[in-house]
């Protein structure tokens, strides 16, 4: 006989409101069974790790982890039936094995709780939907979420082929006490698609920590030491204090800069929900963002503040600018540039820093836009596992224009989620805001009130000009191009594609002081050409830098003038953002044209800058201060793309996260990691090559370059590249000191991104 099950009935608004039973009983409810089984081998002190306690710890976590998004319930109970399948005999007989060195076929235990939360909650209850939000999580804790369509079918068949080591499971779960009950399901759709993912992620990471605790227990005490955030307020109150005093003179972007941080105090104390933080470049944004964020995090018993942004470059600043601020000790950098050594001698700080880049229990953390929503969308266990701690957060999104419209139904669709069933703040900060809310194209934030934090902001950007805008209409050669430039001693371009940057050089060749970014060019090349010009710029030097978008984004560099090909609007915006930055001039010079010979990228940059060729022939050059202009080109850009393009929500909401994983990318085309022969990278790869590891090949990343699958193809056939991995190779071919990785590149539409 299978216990009975309560399930509470009400709306989403009474059942947050009401009180829980509390899982406290769990302990007690495993402990019951008595049975003689284990859920591990033994550790290094030769314990075995017991299956009842390891039930009970998982569920006790899981429900703790659950809690602050509504799903304590839902998680205990996956907790409890996620191992259950430990208690076949033959599992048992595969740990002994396995324990006495023997080669033994791993025995799959995953469906057996499943199965039994089928037959329990379907078969028994009747309730068609509800074992599934339970379910899905237990079948997938090890291979990934599943697809809903066949886990009925999956766990009917696994009930009539098992039934005598079913019948073991009957009795056990016969021997429990009553369960808590279930509260209703917490929403439909994709809401319910989302709760199902942080359910998967609370299972994970309590499965995961206790399973560290029994086999490496001072990595688990090692997870500990993180100050907290009404700790690191105080921290940035004094700091702040002292960066205002030491100010000697008053500039008016000192003033803005000043109004900007006051209105963050004050917006602060605000409801939580969804702001806008829109500043011009130099009006301070990292800081009085941050500001914002500690402080309502403090008033309104936030647990984490996530910073998400999609520049490698900007997310290092960033974090640098927040560990001056908060110390080194408070801010987790999360993102492929970072990956922290596992050197036995690594102290408990890096160690601290490693394990919580795995589930994202920090103060606070700094990462890509990438690693964000493609774990907010994946099937796998191990990216999951850090989105529960994303329940009760703020999460700032920095330069969020630069989402991918194609996607963006999905993505705000979940964020709306998150800000209404989870309890986050959202803040979306840039210059250019695309005011999601205001578009009659996407739906997703027009139920919800966004509120501004510097509701000043016009006033900021008439204050802050630094550039004027020359707008061509007439397209313009690359020979023609090529004298105007040869006439300016200091000059950035900024082209749409690579291959647009290698034909204007071409002009260009005989003169010495041109130079060449790109991601042609690996890491550590780039670097150098980044520190060679701004010593240039600073000591008056002539300097000509060719360039793509890889410049316009956190690179630190002040031209007097700028030539930007026409692009999506907030690109012109961002290379305007290299001109007259630190105001030493009265005003710089942003020249927008149109590359007679230049390819026109594809997608929704095609779109864009279509969007944005056609405004700018309406508007004089003057409209591009207005910040309002933005929310025109990005209301007309809403409604010619497809804002899900992939069809992501059809199957978000038949619950098929493979193929939601599959379909989600912010970064379409699939690239492979090319080792290029320049500085010390022979020496890094003959590292790598000997100990494969974090920690080598995080020191062999800076002579990486990305090429995409396609170009790959081609290069191997010319015998150019070296195969060392999947998706890894060595080039044998031609390096460029100017140019970089020089092979026919056959796509004139690829695109830096």
């Amino acid at each position: 006989m299978v216990p009975e099950v309560t399930v509470e009935k009400g709306d989403v608004a009474s059942r947050k409101k009401r009180k829980y039973v509390e899982f406290m009983d769990v302990r007690r409810m495993c402990m019951a069974l008595n049975l003689p089984c284990y859920a591990h081998t033994p550790n290094q002190q030769d314990k075995w790790h017991h299956l009842p306690s390891h039930l009970t710890k998982v569920a006790e976590l899981a429900k703790a982890f659950a809690d602050p998004f509504g799903g304590g319930a839902y998680a205990a109970w996956a907790g409890l039936f996620h191992d259950l399948g430990k208690f076949n005999p033959a599992f048992q007989t595969y740990l002994q094995a396995r324990h006495e060195g023997q080669n033994h076929p791993p025995v799959p235990h995953a469906i057996w709780g499943a199965a039994m939360l089928y037959q329990l909650l379907f078969k028994v209850v009747q309730n068609p939907e509800l074992w599934k939000d339970i379910a899905m999580p237990v079948y997938g804790h090890h291979a990934g979420l599943p697809a809903a369509g066949r886990l009925g079918q999956d766990a009917e068949e696994f009930l009539q082929k098992n039934g005598s080591a079913v019948d073991i499971m009957r009795e056990a779960l016969a021997s429990l006490p009553k369960p808590p009950p279930l509260p209703p399901l917490p929403g439909e759709g994709t809401r319910r698609e989302l709760f199902i993912r942080l359910l998967f992620s609370a299972l994970v990471d309590a499965d995961y920590l206790d399973t560290e605790e029994h086999f490496a227990p001072d990595l688990a005490a090692s997870r500990k030491g993180w100050p907290d955030l009404h700790q690191l307020w105080s921290r940035f109150i004094e700091k702040q204090q002292a960066f205002i005093a030491a100010r000697k003179t008053k500039s008016l972007t000192d003033a803005v800069r000043m109004e900007v941080y006051e209105a963050c105090l004050r917006a602060a104390e605000g409801p939580p929900g969804v702001w806008r933080l829109t500043v011009p470049t130099g009006g301070g944004k990292t800081r009085s963002g941050l500001a914002f964020a500690l402080k309502h995090a403090v008033l309104h018993g936030k647990r984490r503040i996530v910073v998400a942004i999609p520049y490698t470059s900007i997310i290092e600043q960033t974090a640098e600018v927040y560990r001056k601020i908060l110390g080194d000790e408070a801010v987790l950098e999360h993102h492929s540039q970072v990956v922290p050594s596992e050197n036995e001698e690594q102290d408990s700080a890096t160690m601290r820093f490693r394990l919580a880049a795995e589930n994202w229990d920090a103060p606070v953390i700094v990462t890509t836009t990438v690693q964000l929503f493609e774990s907010l969308f994946t099937d796998s266990p191990a990216r999951a596992r850090k989105l529960h701690n994303l329940a009760r957060s703020v999460i700032l999104l920095d330069e969020v224009q630069a989402l991918p419209p194609e996607i963006l139904r999905p993505t705000l669709d979940v964020l709306r989620a998150l800000v209404e069933d989870c309890g986050v703040t959202l803040v979306l900060s840039t210059a250019t805001q695309p005011a999601f809310d205001e578009t009659p194209y996407l739906n997703e934030f027009s139920c919800m009130e966004v509120r501004e934090i510097v509701p000043q902001y016009r006033e900021h950007f008439e204050q802050l000009r630094r550039v004027n805008y020359e707008l061509r209409q007439e397209p313009i050669s690359w020979e023609s191009l090529a004298r105007e430039i040869r006439d300016l001693r200091q000059v950035l371009v900024i082209l749409n594609s690579r291959l647009d940057a290698l034909h204007l050089l071409k002009m260009l060749d005989d003169l010495p002081d041109v130079f060449h970014l790109s991601t042609l060019l690996c890491g550590a090349h780039r670097k150098k050409v980044l520190a060679e010009v701004a010593l240039r710029l600073q000591k008056g030097k002539p300097v000509r830098l060719i360039s793509t978008q890889v410049v316009e984004a956190g690179v630190d560099l002040d031209f007097p003038v700028v030539y930007r090909a026409v692009g999506p609007l907030d690109r012109i915006v961002q290379a305007a953002g290299r001109c007259n930055r630190e105001g030493r001039l009265a005003a710089g010079l942003t020249v927008v044209f149109e590359p007679a010979e230049g390819r026109t990228p594809r997608g929704a940059y095609k779109t864009g800058l279509e969007k944005a060729r056609l405004l700018l022939r309406e508007r004089p050059a003057e409209s591009l201060h207005d910040p309002d202009l933005y929310r025109q080109y990005f209301q007309r850009l809403f409604q010619d793309v497809n804002l899900d393009e992939k069809g992501i929500q059809e199957y978000r909401f038949a619950l098929d996260y493979p193929e939601v994983a599959r379909r989600y990318r912010l970064i379409e085309e699939e690239t492979v990691a090319v080792v290029v022969p320049y500085g010390e990278a022979e020496k890094h790869l003959r590292d790598w090559l000997r100990y494969p590891g974090r920690d080598t090949w995080r020191k062999l990343q800076p002579y990486v370059v990305s090429i995409f699958r396609y170009e790959a193809t081609t290069f191997k056939k010319q015998g150019l590249l070296d195969p060392l991995g999947e998706g890894f190779y060595r080039w044998i071919g031609r390096y460029d000191e100017r140019l970089g990785l020089v092979g026919p590149l056959y796509d004139p539409n690829d695109l830096i991104v």
